[in-house]
């Protein structure tokens, strides 16, 4: 049922949208429009239908599609609407998950708001008010090239809207018009430039991606604790993060990351029986996370400037009488950006998988028992735990090779260049998942080799961090399965790093001129 929106989080359509809030729109929430949203989307609206009133070829509302632009379209709005939607309605695979779809109708939301895509006002109420639910249209995953928008994918959203496929409700997928009559949505009447700008933006590539980067920020801070942790249980000595050695190393970053160890570090006392040089996967932490924090602030800044943008085609400018043609919906910046998302994700992978292996070798590991097990061929400790981590990891460096530089001409040669940004975000955000995975596995291995070295942490915030996986996971005696513990102790570090991970989102703002926060206020 439609939700009290006194009751939900509220958040104006006048800020900027980011990554926060896409993670935020999984579950319900009220956007706020507020009068001046309101009058610019009319005001649009007026002159669009004057446009095409007096005789203007107006792509998608008088004409057919794609390349077809040279036949006329349906002389029926409703009619233009069914042919809009009907010929796109071909995706194949699993649906997306809802958190995906209800991000991309933010997206378009935001981007309907900003008063360039001739809309009526209906559409911009029926979206928020979906959003009010926990109503998800059913998406499948294949379909969109990236290019003239994403079609295939946004046209299933659309036609749930109507009451036409599937849609989720509360996690159950049923027939769209029966989950509209549930969550208490009437079904969207749309003419044919409304469902043409419901489609034609890149809004499911650009919320994947932002989903994306939300999550390997998180794993970026949960890599720096880890490797922390890891330094002082193995009693390693911090010079590698020498102030000194990493200004001239020459990249800010890599300073910032051996500033966040040495904070994590502090306190901690090194064993004295460490080899002068410690293997890569301690010894470059600063040089490797550095490197990714770099990658993620660029990363941020093309998804800030995209969620900031007009994704459609055409855009409508009533001050200048101008409706103009052209390319607002190529996701070529996204795709580029969920490529090195996707790249970044894998290399810190590879570190966290080193990192395991260095931990469960009792020739590097400063005397702790192979795998970790208590009692060695008679328990198997974190055995199983590597062999996943493994496999993941293989996983990720196969899922890494970019989709922004495999361009198709498809569609009668009219979208002869594409990005498939789709599937680059995508698959970033699979990345991000398999990543939280291998930092899951490397904790739990943390936690276990805490148990069999009967220390406290001499650094407190590493003994923090500790003592929280020691509070969630038993240790492994005897064996047992551990695929849940993983995904708990990912948790674990999913918590301790939001407040970090708020701050990198503030930095990631003021690095994209944002000028502002969230904007979010919680009624």
């Amino acid at each position: 049922m439609l939700l009290d929106s006194d009751l939900l989080p509220t958040i104006p359509l006048t800020g900027r949208l980011t990554p926060a809030v896409l993670e935020r729109a999984a579950l319900p929430v009220h956007f706020e429009p507020g009068p001046e949203v309101r009058q610019r989307v009319a005001e649009c609206r007026e002159f669009t239908l004057l446009a095409m009133g007096d005789g203007q070829q107006v792509y998608g509302a008088t004409t057919g599609f794609g390349p077809l632009v040279g036949f006329p379209g349906r002389d029926n709005g409703a009619e233009q609407c069914d042919n809009a939607l009907n010929h796109l309605v071909a995706g194949q695979g699993g649906d997306l998950a809802p958190a995906v779809v209800r991000g991309a109708l933010t997206v378009r939301l935001w981007s309907l708001c900003q008063g360039r895509s001739g809309v009526s006002p209906e559409v911009i109420d029926a979206l928020r008010a979906a959003l009010r639910t926990s109503f998800a249209p059913a998406v499948p995953t294949y379909g969109s090239v990236g290019a003239s928008g994403d079609l295939i994918p946004l046209a299933y959203a659309a036609r749930a809207l109507r009451g036409q496929g599937h849609a989720y409700l509360g996690g159950e997928r049923l027939p769209a018009d029966e989950a509209l009559r549930r969550a208490g949505l009437r079904p969207l009447e749309l003419d044919g430039r409304d469902a043409l700008a419901l489609v034609n933006g890149t809004s499911v590539t650009v919320a994947a991606a932002g989903l994306a980067l939300v999550g390997i920020r998180r794993s970026y801070e949960a890599a720096l604790t880890l490797s922390a942790c890891l330094t002082e249980l193995l009693g390693a000595a911090p010079a590698f993060l020498a102030p000194q050695l990493l200004r001239a190393y020459g990249h800010p970053d890599a300073a910032h990351a051996a500033a966040a160890l040495r904070e994590r570090l502090e306190g901690g006392v090194p064993s004295g029986d460490r080899p002068l040089q410690e293997p890569y996967s301690i010894r470059c932490t600063p040089q490797l996370l550095g490197a990714a924090r770099s990658s993620l602030g660029h990363a941020a800044r093309v998804i800030a400037d995209d969620l900031a943008g007009v994704s459609d085609n055409p855009l409508f400018f009533a001050e200048d009488g101008l409706v103009a043609h052209g390319g607002n919906f190529f996701g070529q910046p996204v795709a580029f950006a969920a490529d090195l998302l996707s790249i970044t994700a894998t290399q810190m992978g590879n570190l966290a998988e080193r990192q395991l292996d260095l931990l469960v070798d009792p020739h590097r590991n400063g005397g702790l028992p192979p795998i970790l097990a208590v009692e060695p061929g008679r328990q198997h400790g974190v055995q199983g735990v590597q062999l996943a981590a493994t496999a993941t990891v293989a996983a990720m460096r196969r899922e890494a090779v970019p989709a922004s530089v495999q361009s198709l001409p498809t569609n009668g040669h009219n979208q002869d260049v594409v990005p498939f940004g789709t599937q680059a975000a995508l698959t970033a955000l699979a990345q991000a998942e398999r990543l939280r995975w291998l930092h899951g596995s490397l904790a739990v291995a943390v936690r276990q080799a805490a148990h069999l070295s009967g220390r406290r942490s001499a650094a407190p915030r590493c003994a923090d961090v500790v003592d929280r996986l020691i509070a969630a996971i038993p240790p492994v005696d005897p064996d047992r399965p551990l695929d849940v513990e993983v995904r708990r102790a990912a948790d674990v570090l999913d918590e301790f790093s939001r407040i970090a991970d708020a701050d990198a989102d503030a930095d990631a703002d003021a690095d994209a001129d944002a000028g502002a926060e969230d904007e979010v206020r919680c009624s």
